[in-house]
């Protein structure tokens, strides 16, 4: 399984709200890329499909997500971020350590989250606490698909 390198990119534009008025948002977005350079290619490439008009990517920071849990439920369209503690015992002192990291899990609210970072853990080896579950901003994630796979090789060069 392929390392995920996150990006919150955020994105300006003017929105039509339910009232019908226009007004200017800033949106977070997670993109999977290797660069600030790619992340702001690909969130543009994104939101052309969902923007009609202009928007302006506005800042883009790398996110720290050691696991994406989404879902496939069309009402679990949320993102909360879960920190977790792996609690691990050291072979030669016995002693136990603990290491936090964080998750993202797709649900529609706080106890959907935890459960689907439940199902998402099954399996999992590692002794672990969850710490907090919260929710962010993030309106949508575009992990690293494998049809531009041409621009791979330039990556890596």
């Amino acid at each position: 399984m392929a390392m995920h390198n996150w990006m919150e990119c955020k994105i300006r534009y003017e929105k039509v709200m339910d009232n019908g008025f226009n007004k200017k948002v800033t949106e977070p977005y997670l993109v999977d890329a290797l660069s600030f350079t790619e992340a702001e290619a690909r969130i543009i490439e994104e939101m052309t499909h969902y923007i009609t008009g202009e928007f302006t990517v506005v800042n883009i920071t790398p996110a720290k997500y050691s696991e994406l849990f989404p879902s496939d439920e069309e009402s679990e369209d949320r993102w909360f971020k879960c920190k977790l503690i792996y609690i691990t015992l050291d072979k030669k002192s016995g002693a136990e350590r603990r290491q936090a990291v964080n998750v993202l899990v797709q649900a529609s609210d706080v106890d959907t989250a935890k459960k689907n970072l439940d199902k998402g853990m099954q399996g999992t080896m590692a002794s672990y606490q969850v710490e907090s579950v919260s929710e962010t901003k993030i309106m949508d994630v575009y992990p690293y698909t494998d049809q531009s796979s041409s621009n791979q090789s330039n990556a890596e060069a």
